[in-house]
């Protein structure tokens, strides 16, 4: 793929950009964070206005720590095409590495307007609500997770723990034993159900 890409650095901006864009992306699966921001630039200086550029450039600054000037990447990318999904949910996650949490969740709520049924946003989603101190939103959003994805064991003990925390030690037993039932290797949830059993 990188050779095939490669080829076409040479060929008019548009297609030069679009290539070192995948190119970028890549070199930032591979973990080559210095060659995924040559290609990114690359891309960039291509073709100012491609939000898939700027949203490789934001996130090879995000792999860097720098989560402000990633943010403002992703906020370009947005302004470019506001139905850049990755670029919006990058851009919560950057917030949400500011402690800028309200504004995090309002990327996310977004993106569970254009993308209903995605773990990954409905996940994030219970996570600000976990962070908000919002055990009932978190309980309810991760609800509606199990229902997409239903073997998560991590989503299932996570609502164990939850129900615990409430003080509802049947439901909390069901959701644990289904976590143990998908992966019965987490420490976390034999301690719980071995403690449930001794009780």
């Amino acid at each position: 793929a990188l050779e095939t890409l490669k080829m076409f650095e040479k060929k008019d901006s548009r297609v030069k950009s679009a290539a070192a864009t995948n190119l970028s992306f890549l070199y930032y699966l591979g973990n080559e964070l210095e060659q995924a921001t040559n290609y990114a630039d690359l891309a960039i200086n291509s073709d100012r206005y491609n939000p898939a550029a700027l949203t490789n450039k934001g996130n090879t600054v995000f792999a860097n720590g720098d989560y402000e000037k990633a943010a403002e990447f992703y906020k370009e990318a947005l302004r470019n095409d506001s139905l850049c999904t990755e670029a919006l949910y990058n851009l919560g996650l950057a917030y949400k590495q500011l402690n800028r949490i309200e504004e995090a969740l309002d990327c996310f709520l977004k993106l569970h307007a254009i993308l209903p049924n995605s773990a990954q946003v409905l996940y994030q989603i219970a996570s600000i609500y976990e962070i908000m101190e919002d055990p009932n939103q978190a309980t309810d959003w991760l609800l509606q997770l199990i229902s997409v994805v239903p073997t998560d064991p991590h989503v299932l003990s996570k609502l164990g723990k939850l129900y615990d925390n409430d003080g509802d030690k049947s439901q909390a037993f069901h959701y644990y034993s289904e976590s143990y039932r998908y992966f019965p290797s987490n420490i976390e949830v034999i301690e719980w159900l071995g403690a449930y059993y001794i009780d």
